[in-house]
Parts: structure tokens; sequence; C-alpha cells
């Protein structure tokens, strides 16, 4: 098989194991799927054995945990247990690092060393890594992941307990939060998410700062560890993610504030403080993350529409985030400045790019927007969902990002069904899934005639 292969058959390995486990009754509590009546009554779960979460409920929450998404069709914090919760956090765990990079990771311990196959399907799990590099960059992930996620663990901890939570259920919370925080899946332990702490900043800063670190990327975060803050030293990936995160973070940042601010549904009714934390933190979570601390269906049609652009951008590449990534947006706007100027060669940041970066970029956005149509199609086709409904709720399953309009735990096993093909081709990437599936193994040996159509 194929690296390509391997990285698809193990992430849909543990999907299916998550679907067993959560099948399981130790990970249901018997609650209800929420804890209040829903607007438009929910489908028909399907088949159960004992009790334990139906099939269709299992198998969305897995997807969208190892997906690491957010997307929920049952209220996580009442429905399942503690020991469903943790398995979902294991899943969000596995989906952001990513299945084979665990798997390269024991067999360095137990083998003590790596053989050139494992080495291929590390690489092909972590972009822009040389197999002569895969022990270091492993190594370097997991540490990364472990120090960054125990130090928001322990911030949220500390709030927890000041707040009067139990220690046993706010260590909890801590780590469950902080997993899904830094994985960029969204899941929360409170029936609102993050509505109840919308103007509380050590709980939303601490989530904020792992989302943002976490959606920066593995090759930028690695690059900032060789490097530091000499910027000449770093390579164009990790240049475009730094200057397109505080770009994007800090722009939007102004435009949710100013378009929010009046809504009384949203932040008309907070302090200033508050109104800036809460913009700060809407302008973080589309960032595919998944949190919310307002509803998003009470948000302006012109905020929602920019969420929308902003889940299919995503974040960096290599790491626990989705969407089309930083630099492939980027890449294609300097791609088309250039071209309004006339220029020969594509420059970024200093750095020419390559044609090869060019087809690529173009490749991802353009088999990425016919996935987000087609879902968007078929959601408005088999229910009554509206474009605006539709449209986000495929944006953010493709994007990996879990907001919501509130309109996915209603919907049939047939639209759920679009929900989880967009989380698994948003989470392994359009082109690896396009790779995938071609039916050519071995490349062309010969090129046809050139000829020019007119463009535009």
């Amino acid at each position: 098989m194929r690296p390509t292969y391997i990285v698809i058959c193990a992430f849909l390995m543990t999907i299916m194991m998550g679907t067993f486990l959560l099948m399981l009754p130790i990970s249901v509590t018997g609650q209800p799927p929420w804890p209040y009546p829903l607007s438009t009554p929910p489908h028909e779960y399907g088949p159960q054995f004992n009790g334990g979460a139906p099939f269709s409920v299992a198998f969305f929450t897995a997807t969208s945990a190892t997906a690491v998404t957010g997307l929920i069709v049952v209220d996580t914090a009442t429905y399942y247990s503690d020991f469903g919760q943790a398995v979902i956090a294991i899943l969000m765990q596995l989906g952001g690092m990513g299945t084979m990079t665990i798997v390269t990771l024991v067999a360095m311990v137990i083998a003590r060393r790596l053989n050139m196959r494992t080495r291929e399907v590390a690489t092909a799990t972590v972009s822009g890594v040389g197999p002569g590099h895969v022990r270091r960059v492993v190594v370097g992930i997991v540490a990364l992941t472990a120090v960054v996620e125990s130090v928001i663990a322990t911030m949220l901890l500390c709030r927890f307990l000041f707040l009067g939570h139990p220690f046993e259920s706010a260590i909890g919370e801590a780590w469950f939060h902080s997993i899904s925080a830094f994985n960029n899946a969204g899941f929360s332990l409170y029936t609102d998410s993050l509505m109840g702490f919308a103007t509380d900043p050590w709980i939303i800063l601490p989530i904020s700062a792992g989302i943002i670190i976490g959606g920066l990327g593995y090759p930028a975060l690695l690059a900032f560890y060789s490097s530091g803050l000499r910027w000449w030293r770093w390579p164009m990936t990790t240049r475009l993610v730094v200057i397109g995160t505080l770009s994007l973070l800090l722009s939007n940042w102004l435009f949710f504030t100013l378009a929010e601010w009046q809504n009384p549904n949203t932040l008309g009714s907070q302090e200033p403080a508050g109104k800036v934390l809460m913009a700060f933190f809407a302008s973080v979570t589309p960032r595919t993350a998944g949190f919310n601390s307002i509803d998003v269906g009470s948000m302006t049609d012109i905020s929602r529409v920019l969420t929308d652009l902003l889940m299919f951008i995503g974040g960096g590449p290599g790491g626990t985030a989705g969407g089309v990534k930083i630099t492939t947006a980027f890449v294609i706007g300097f791609v088309v400045w250039s071209e309004m100027r006339g220029g020969r060669a594509v420059n970024v940041l200093g750095l020419r790019l390559p044609r090869s970066a060019q087809r690529q970029a173009l490749t991802v956005m353009s088999l990425s927007s016919l996935a987000v149509m087609t879902g968007t199609m078929l959601l408005m086709i088999q229910t009554t969902a509206n474009l605006d409904q539709a449209l986000f709720e495929a944006v953010s399953a493709f994007s990996t990002v879990g907001l919501s309009t509130g309109i996915t735990p209603t919907l049939p096993e047939s639209s759920q069904l679009v929900l989880i093909v967009l989380m698994i081709i948003g989470r392994l990437g359009p082109l690896t899934v396009a790779t995938a599936l071609a039916l050519r193994t071995t490349p062309l040996t010969y090129e046809l005639p050139k000829d020019r159509p007119l463009i535009g």
C-alpha cells in the first residue's frame, strides 16, 4: 500500500474503533440527547444495543472527534458518561496529532529504530518533513503537544477551582477543554459551549491561546523552535502562516466588534470590555476551533458570511487546523496580484514561489470549493434548510470547525452522512483523498502539443 492509503486507513480505523467504544452502554448516561426540547424534533437515531449510543450517533460523534471538528448531534455534557467523554478526548488527541504519528512514536520506543516504510508513512502524515527528520519531528510534536496542553489545563484548573468546581470534575473539565482547544476540536463539556464564560478572560484567553498555537501548524511551531524570532531564517510556510494569522485575527476582531456591537442578541447587552473579549473570541474560533461564546444563529448576516470565509480559509498546514489553509489562500492571492501586475515570477515575502506550489494551491482550492458546493446542495435537497444554514454547516464540516446554526441535531441520517464525508475529506485534505482515489499510479512519460486557450 502507498503511504497515502495507510494514512487514510489508519484514520478510518480510528473512527470505527471510536464508534464501537461509544456504542458501549458504559459510554452513555441514559439521559435524553438534549436537556431541553429542540424546536425541531430530532430524527430517529437508529439501531443500538444494550442501551448504548445508537450507531448513527456514535459514528457521527467519533468522526467529528477524530476529524477534530466539534459538530454534535447529542449533548456531549449530559448524554455521554465520563468514560464516553474520555473516549472523545482520546479521539481528539489522535485526530489532532495524527494516528500514524502515535504509531511512529510507539515504533521508536519499542523497536528503537525506524525502517524506511515507517518513515515514508510518517512523512505522509506530517507535511513538509523529509524522511531523515522524522524522529526529531515526531518527538518534537509529542513534546510540544504535552507542554502546551499541560499549561492550558493548569490555568483552566485553577480557574475552575476558584469558581467552586469540585476537584475531580475541575481537573477533568480542564484537561478535556485543553485537548479540545489545542487540537482545534471545539468539543465542550457544557451544553451551551462556552457561552457561560463569554466575559471571563481567565477561561476565554487560555482557550484562545491553545486554538491559535494549535492552528499555526507543527511546521511553523518547529520553525519557531529552531530559528526563534529570526524571521529571515523562517521558510516561506512559516512567514505566510504568521503574517496570515495576525492579519486575519486583528482585522476580523475589529470587524466583529463593529458588526455586532449593537446587536442585542450577541454583544449589545454586554459591557464594553465584555464586547471586546467576545468579539475577539468570535474571530479566533472560526479558525477551525468550534467553540462559541455567542449564539451563532443570532449573529448578523454579514457576520455569518465572514465566518463562512474564515472557516473556509482555516489555519496553518501540517497541524490541527482545517480549511484550505492560510498558505493556500495567500498563495492564490499572490498569484492573482502577480498576474495583474504582469510579473513573470510570483514572489512571496522575499522568496520566489515555484510553479508546482501554484498548481497545488489552485487544485486544493478548486477541490475544496467543489466539495463545499456539493455538500451544500445535498443538504438543501434533503432538508428544509435555507442557503445560509446549509452553506454554514457544510463549510463548518469541511473545514473541521464545528460551529453550527443549530440544525445539525435535527438533520436526517442522510444529511449527517453528507457532513461525515465532508469532515473526513476536510481533515485528510481534498488533495490527499483525490490522490488516493486516482486511478493512475505512475506519471505520464510523454507530453502533448502545447496550445493556449483564451482566458477571461
